[in-house]
C-alpha cells in the first residue's frame, strides 16, 4: 500500500486551501459593489431608460445580498448590501421577511436624492421601489426558495404565503403615496413575484411601473429551434389548439371588453427583460412576436383568444372535467420587451441579474400592445 508523504498531504491541503479561498474571493466579487456594481453611473438621469433599468437590477441584487448578508452573518461595516442602493441615493425602509424559513426575500427602499439635484434629473425617479430577489442555491434559503419555483409550475404562487406578504407591502406602500410613485422590481422568482402583484394592482385600477428581469416562461423551448418555419408552425399549431380548447370549455359565451381580465390587464405595459439563452425566459420573445405574426396572417382572432389562455391548465381542466383553471402566472397582454443579443458564455450568465446593469450591451427593444 503506498502511503502520502506527509509533505504531498500539506500540498494537497495548500491547494484545496486556495481551492476555497479563490471561490470564497469569486462569491464576494460578485456581491461586492465596488467590484461588480455599475459604478460608471455616478449620475443616473432618470429620462434615460437604460438607467432606470441599471439602479432597478442594482436594487434587486441589494435584496439578493441582504438575504447573503443574513446567512453569512455579516453585519456592521461587514454587510455588502447597503453599498447596492447606498449608491444611488435610496434608503432601506423595509426587509421583506419569509414567514416559513426567515430568509429575506425582498426589500423596500425610498429615495432620497441629494438637495442639490435639479427637479428636472428626477422627474421619471420613484419614491419607493418594491424589490424581490429570485432563488439562492444555499441551504439557508433553498428549500424555500425551490419549493415556490414549483408553485410558479403549478400556477399555484398566489397561494403562498410569501405572496401574502407581498402583496400586503405593496398595497401598504401605494396607499401611502398612489401608484405613480412606487416601482416593482424583481429577478426570476421574484419576476414572477413582482408580475403577479403588478397584475392584482391593475384589477384595483393602480398601474404600477414594473421591471421584471428573466420572468420564467411556463413552455416548451420552441425559442431554442433554429429554424424559423418549424417554431411558427408549432406555435400556429399550438394557437390553433388552444383557442379550440377555449371555445370547447367556454361554450358559446361571450366576455365583453369591459369584462375580460386580459383586456382590462392590456394597460399595463411592464418592462421585461430576457436573454434568448436562458430558455427560463426566452419564450416571451416568441410568445409577443407570434402574437404580431397571426395578426398579419389574418389570424389576429385566434392569437387573441390563445395568447391568454395556458394549453397546459386548459388540458388540466379538460382532464379534471370540470372546474376553474387559475389565470396563468406568466401571460400578459402588453409588454416593453428588452432582450439581451450580447453572446452569453453559458446559462449562469444569462440567467444571472448581473448582466442588466452592463453599459456594453447589445439591447433590442419593442413596445407589444394587445
Amino acid at each position: 500500500m503506498v502511503r502520502n508523504h506527509p509533505a504531498s498531504c500539506l500540498a494537497l491541503l495548500n491547494i484545496e486551501k486556495k481551492r476555497r479561498t479563490a471561490n470564497a474571493v469569486m462569491t464576494s466579487d460578485s456581491e461586492d459593489f465596488g467590484l461588480s456594481g455599475p459604478l460608471h453611473l455616478n449620475s443616473v438621469d432618470w429620462t434615460n431608460f437604460n438607467h432606470r433599468r441599471s439602479v432597478a437590477a442594482s436594487l434587486v441584487q441589494g435584496a439578493y445580498i441582504l438575504e447573503r448578508d443574513r446567512q453569512e452573518k455579516r453585519q456592521g461595516s461587514q454587510a455588502l448590501a447597503p453599498p447596492w442602493w447606498g449608491f444611488f441615493h435610496f434608503k432601506l425602509i423595509r426587509q421583506l421577511v419569509d414567514d416559513a424559513d426567515s430568509c429575506v426575500f425582498g426589500a423596500i427602499y425610498e429615495y432620497t436624492p441629494p438637495s442639490s439635484h435639479c427637479n428636472d434629473t428626477i422627474d421619471r425617479s420613484p419614491r419607493y421601489v418594491i424589490a424581490f430577489r429570485g432563488t439562492i442555491n444555499k441551504p439557508d434559503s433553498f428549500s424555500r426558495d425551490f419549493s415556490l419555483d414549483i408553485d410558479i409550475i403549478r400556477n399555484g404562487l398566489h397561494q403562498t404565503s410569501r405572496f401574502e406578504i407581498a402583496m400586503k407591502a405593496v398595497r401598504n406602500v401605494v396607499a401611502i403615496v398612489g401608484d405613480s410613485n412606487v416601482w416593482l422590481a424583481g429577478h426570476s422568482l421574484g419576476a414572477a413575484m413582482a408580475m403577479l402583484a403588478g397584475k392584482t394592482m391593475v384589477k384595483t385600477g393602480n398601474f404600477l411601473e414594473a421591471f421584471l428581469f428573466n420572468p420564467p416562461f411556463l413552455s416548451a423551448p420552441i425559442e431554442r429551434i433554429n429554424a424559423g418555419n418549424v417554431k411558427h408552425g408549432l406555435r400556429f399549431a399550438s394557437s390553433v389548439i388552444t383557442a379550440g380548447l377555449v371555445l370547447a370549455t367556454k361554450g358559446n359565451s361571450q366576455t365583453s371588453q369591459s369584462e375580460d381580465p386580459f383586456a382590462v390587464l392590456s394597460r399595463w405595459t411592464p418592462c421585461l427583460f430576457v436573454n434568448p439563452a436562458d430558455h427560463l425566459c426566452s419564450e416571451y420573445v416568441g410568445y409577443f412576436e407570434h402574437r404580431k405574426k397571426m395578426e398579419e396572417i389574418g389570424a389576429g382572432a385566434i392569437e387573441r383568444l390563445a395568447t391568454q389562455h395556458s394549453l397546459r391548465d386548459l388540458l388540466m381542466k379538460v382532464v379534471r372535467r370540470g372546474g376553474e383553471a387559475a389565470e396563468p402566472l406568466h401571460l400578459i397582454p402588453s409588454a416593453y420587451l428588452t432582450v439581451n443579443l450580447t453572446p452569453s458564455l453559458d446559462f449562469k450568465r444569462a440567467h444571472g441579474i448581473q448582466q442588466w446593469w452592463r453599459p456594453d450591451l447589445h439591447l433590442k427593444h419593442s413596445l407589444y400592445k394587445y
